[in-house]
């Protein structure tokens, strides 16, 4: 990385969606200076680790799980919560692992996702305006006045309940719950006539033959104690630059600067421009850095940035994330990856196939129709396996909670149910029946990819 950059560099560059409005500067910076004194969240080794596993990714060996809430809340904090959307990544991860052959590197939207980037700074309701809603730890939902008002105090609240949300998230990982033999309690309430929750009790049924085989040959959770333990990351959009500058720590061991907030951070659509401050304050931070690819990038901007952000070339430090909409990833997605592939580029490929499938429905409520996310998910296979790329990963909106929030999928969920569980405080999620029902189309489909790949050889 470059010498010169220090964690304050970005201050010096063009900054987005970041508020500009907090009426006491003076608090802000106590509350910034609190949290750089403040223990780390992650750790230097542990973003290391990220990035060896995803540099596996970018060899084909991998695919990437990167997954969770659009924006975590204050109200919505528990820990059943946490336990759901940790038990809905495991078993998507189980269904890809034994459809695709490969270890599924497990990445969540979670334990600090909170802001969004908006595409106004004010809302008017009612004749009234105010500051928009930019996530629980700038200000509050609620069209209030002083709920509205940005509050410094919100950043520290984030930081604990990021760390709570850490400390179970790490006891779940590694404290017996993630242990395959439990494969039958992660069902999250599916139904028999569910038709792919009896496909998942199905392929527990084989995995737990496979286990009953290991067991008697001796190979256990005692021997081998990985049966009974997950590598669990974590990512959030770097978006409050102040914020991931007071998280930033430079490792006694290597000297490089880590940002401590999460695992894996990336760069949003919005906020990639070449010259700003959400690039610089990335490029100098040697965590696993995501990048958003819509259908305005180019692919001479592209190289670009990637010539920035991993001017190494080092497999597993950066992840390029498509987000196009189901009607443009055919066109737009084949340039940037024949671009990235002629210039040698070490990179992962993920598709994200919600941000660009999202509508307003006739009664109001944005919604998201499963069968775009799944043309989406479906191009970017095709379109990698024709540009001779391995398709990486995905990035989903999810939640192990039955919400009504997208249309479609085996539950034929209509317009007229957006109404009865819509609980996002931002983008809509999928319910974890149709999380699980991508996870087996994925997985079908990289099946059938590998063995046409099989046949070819």
């Amino acid at each position: 990385m470059n010498t010169r950059w220090q964690p304050s560099s970005w201050r010096t560059r063009p900054v987005k969606h970041m508020p500009s409005d907090y009426p006491d500067a003076q608090a802000l910076a106590r509350v910034e200076g609190e949290l750089s004194g403040l223990p780390p969240l992650v750790f230097a080794g542990e973003a290391r680790a990220l990035k060896d596993r995803l540099a596996s990714v970018a060899e084909g060996r991998a695919f990437l799980l990167q997954g969770g809430d659009c924006a975590e809340s204050f109200k919505e904090f528990s820990s059943d919560n946490i336990r759901d959307a940790f038990r809905l990544i495991l078993q998507m991860a189980v269904v890809l692992t034994f459809a695709g052959r490969k270890p599924v590197v497990k990445v969540g939207r979670i334990a600090g996702q909170f802001a969004k980037p908006r595409s106004a700074d004010f809302e008017t309701l009612e004749g009234v305006t105010l500051p928009s809603y930019r996530g629980d730890n700038i200000n509050g939902m609620d069209f209030e006045a002083a709920t509205r008002t940005p509050d410094p105090e919100r950043l520290l609240r984030a930081y604990h309940q990021s760390s709570a949300t850490l400390n179970l998230l790490r006891a779940f990982a590694s404290g017996g719950y993630a242990d395959l033999y439990n494969m039958r309690r992660w069902t999250l309430g599916f139904g028999s006539d569910d038709a792919y929750g009896a496909r998942y009790q199905d392929l527990a049924d084989k995995i737990s033959e496979a286990l009953a085989f290991m067991e008697a040959v001796g190979i256990t959770p005692e021997t081998h104690p990985q049966l009974s333990r997950v590598e669990m990351f974590t990512s959030h959009e770097a978006l409050l630059l102040n914020f991931e500058q007071a998280m930033t720590r430079q490792d006694q061991e290597t000297g490089e600067f880590y940002d401590t907030s999460a695992h894996m951070l990336w760069i949003g659509e919005r906020t990639r421009q070449l010259d700003g401050a959400h690039i610089e304050f990335a490029r100098g931070i040697s965590n696993p850095i995501g990048l958003k690819c819509g259908p305005t990038l180019e692919p001479d901007e592209l190289l670009r940035l990637i010539e920035v952000l991993n001017p190494g070339n080092q497999a597993g430090r950066l992840t390029l994330i498509g987000r196009f909409g189901a009607d443009r990833v055919g066109a737009r997605l084949p340039l940037l990856m024949r671009a990235t592939r002629d210039a040698g580029a070490r990179v992962v490929w993920s598709i994200d196939p919600m941000h660009g499938n999202t509508l307003k429905a006739a009664n109001g409520y944005k919604t998201r129709p499963f069968d775009r996310i799944l043309t989406e998910v479906r191009t970017f296979i095709d379109v990698a396996e024709a540009e001779g790329v391995h398709p990486g990963g995905v990035h989903l909106e999810m939640t192990g909670q039955n919400v009504t929030e997208c249309l479609g999928g085996a539950q034929a969920l209509t317009e007229d149910d957006l109404m009865s569980r819509y609980h996002t405080h931002c983008d809509p999620r999928l319910n974890n029946s149709q999380a699980l029902e991508l996870a087996f189309l994925v997985a079908e489909r990289l099946r059938a990819l590998n063995a046409s790949r099989s046949q070819a050889a």
